[in-house]
């Protein structure tokens, strides 16, 4: 596909260049090479194609790099990665050495600070503003923030922090009625009613077109008539309460409008922080997403013209059995209730939501009230299961100490995408979740080997009612047995199992690593090596018993978890060193998440880089055994 003005535009300064007039045929590129490209690489659509406009009159009217430019989350930052120098590598997007799939400092100096966590750009603009103005610097800084992120307490507590500081901080709201899912909350319904007040709208615009009729002098009167207008009818918006001036609503993709309100904000010396609500439609101009019930939130690849989806599997992913499973216990049990934090799709709670609505609180992006909620719910004798990224829970840690381990509540923890989750990157990738849970007194924590195992964990985990459960699974599908028996059986707590029986070395692996352990045995018994391999089940409590019986009886133990150090592998060496009361001769070692954030790339590439393939589980057994006489360079790294 040929671009016409595109070709032309390599920076927002090549931008300026244009007339207003030619601006609404950019965009209508802008969007076209956003969806084209999507539909190559896969990731999030429908958050870019809502603000092409936006992106468009942002850098034509600011003068970016140096007045700063904040995305909120970045789903949405894809147009503003083509516009600021990066559209000739924009299709190596979440691919393997290519741009990353949300925003990050060190890609371009058009991204002043790393996003990919929602409703931190207020704060971080906050904090850039007040360095600017202590180095008298009058850049700008924009801090462009979605509705859904506005459902955050983060983003409140910046914004009572730069009403109280007064700086000329600018907030766009980037309103377009959806984060990832249907939005949530009385926040959605406040800007719904503010952008439904006709009264207000017909006052305010009475007032701009006597203005633009009398002299300047008169402007200041009139703009004390129209604060007072907003009391009579709203009693001011939430906003100004906060110390902020109010512009909007506005239409998000009219740049007609959108060009002089810009054009006014930066002009204007308005001596204290501006806040300008757009009204965007996500997925716009892309009938396939506008028709989409999530807009085409987040998206594989996908045909152009139909917008179908180019599967790469048709295999249930962990998050479906969990939605499938839970729905099932909800039937049975009337105290069992799901809570998440605007992820009901994303951890298969739609699967949920269709008998049991009810039963369903989606409370937005707000993990620390989704798990202090689901505290309260459990000190009334319900059955909570809260369901959240790995990486989003870490949000929530100071509420999973305090509010849940202290008090051992039973609360249920669903933490989806453990481990590594591919194009997403190390923003979202869950590395640390066994390490700062299996640390916590009053904790259990389970990590399935397979999609029966987890079956099986959440069986075990709704039996718990004296104390706070996990269990954590990757993202993507998984081995499935189908008609397994003991599907229904719970576990016995803190009892792992010796699935294949061998000698000389033994694999404890935990969680789903499994797999690559059996393809690294086939391998290595080509060297007369024969591995027995135990799936340990528990990160806490450990099963000492089965620890015992692999030190007495091999040469060698590996663990294998996936996860940073201080989880799984550092409790069993604390058992070996502290606690065994036998003396060990066994040779131990640990294979564990390094040291290091790991790139987007696919799943499959991220295990390599770091050792946990099937190949490298055997080279490095191989290595242990120190065996002179095998040639391990027979082992090449996938590419």
């Amino acid at each position: 596909m040929t671009y016409k003005y595109l070709e032309k535009i390599n920076f927002p300064s090549d931008l300026r260049k244009f007339n207003i007039s030619e601006l609404k045929n950019i965009s209508e590129e802008l969007r076209k090479k956003t969806i084209e490209t999507v539909s190559k690489t896969g990731g999030h659509l429908g958050a870019g194609l809502g603000v092409i406009e936006l992106t468009v009159a942002i850098h034509y009217v600011f003068n970016t790099p140096r007045d700063r430019l904040i995305w909120d989350v970045g789903h949405q930052a894809y147009p503003h990665k083509i516009l600021t120098g990066r559209k000739n590598k924009i299709e190596t997007l979440r691919q393997k050495d290519g741009l990353y799939g949300f925003v990050r400092r060190s890609e371009s100096e058009y991204d002043p600070f790393g996003t990919a966590h929602s409703s931190t750009s207020i704060s971080a603009g906050l904090g850039m503003k007040v360095a600017k103005d202590i180095n008298n610097d009058d850049a700008n800084i924009i801090c462009v923030i979605g509705d859904g992120a506005l459902s955050a307490g983060l983003a409140y507590e910046a914004l009572n922090n730069a009403g109280v500081l007064n700086k000329r901080l600018i907030v766009i709201l980037n309103d377009n009625e959806m984060s990832i899912d249907r939005p949530v909350g009385a926040m959605s319904s406040y800007l719904t009613k503010l952008l439904s007040s006709k009264q207000y709208s017909s006052i305010r615009s009475m007032i701009k077109n006597i203005s633009k009729r009398l002299p300047k002098k008169f402007s200041k009167t009139l703009y004390r008539a129209e604060e007072y207008s907003k009391g009579l009818v709203s009693g001011g918006t939430l906003f100004e309460e906060l110390g902020f001036y109010y512009l909007g609503p506005i239409d998000g993709h009219n740049l007609d409008s959108l060009l002089p309100v810009l054009e006014n904000i930066k002009k204007n010396n308005i001596d204290k922080p501006i806040f300008l609500h757009c009204i965007t439609k996500k997925g716009k101009g892309y009938t396939p997403a506008e028709e989409s019930e999530d807009k085409f939130h987040g998206v594989n690849k996908f045909d152009l013209k139909t917008g179908e989806s180019i599967s790469i599997s048709n295999k249930k992913t962990y998050s479906e059995i969990f939605g499938e499973t839970l729905s099932k216990f909800a039937d049975n049990d009337e105290k069992v209730l799901a809570i998440t934090a605007a992820m009901t799709s994303g951890t298969g709670l739609n699967i949920f939501n269709k008998n049991h609505k009810e039963k369903l609180f989606d409370v937005g992006i707000a993990e620390q009230h989704a798990v202090t909620m689901s505290a309260g719910l459990a000190t009334e004798g319900f059955k909570p299961f809260v369901a959240i990224y790995s990486t989003f829970l870490q949000r929530a840690y100071d509420q999973i100490v305090h509010d849940v381990a202290i008090q051992k509540l039973p609360v249920r923890f669903a933490i989806d995408r453990a481990g590594k989750v591919g194009a997403d990157g190390p923003t979202h990738a869950g590395s640390f979740d066994i390490a700062f849970l299996s640390t916590l007194p009053n904790f259990i924590l389970m990590a399935p080997s397979n999609q029966n195992e987890l079956i099986r964990m959440m069986h075990t985990s709704l039996l718990i009612n004296d104390r706070p459960s996990a269990f954590r699974y990757p993202r993507g599908t998984g081995i499935f047995y189908e008609n397994n028996i003991k599907d229904k059986d719970p576990l016995e707590i803190g009892k792992g199992k010796i699935i294949n029986e061998g000698n000389d070395i033994a694999i404890l692996n935990l969680g789903t690593r499994i797999q690559s352990c059996f393809e690294a045995a086939k391998i290595l018994n080509q060297y007369n090596i024969n591995p027995t391999i135990a799936d340990a089940r528990f990160a806490k409590p450990i099963d000492t018993k089965l620890i015992d019986l692999l030190l007495d009886n091999h040469k060698f133990v590996l663990t294998i978890e996936e996860g940073s150090s201080g989880g799984f592998g550092s409790t069993v060496l604390n058992y070996i060193h502290n606690i065994r009361i036998k003396p060990t001769v066994c040779n131990v070692k640990n294979l564990f998440f390094p040291d290091k954030f790991i790139e987007h790339q696919s799943p499959e590439q991220q295990y390599i880089e770091i050792g946990m393939d099937s190949d490298s589980i055997a080279k490095k057994i191989l290595n242990i055994f120190d065996n002179k006489l095998i040639n391990i360079q027979h082992f090449s790294k996938k590419k």
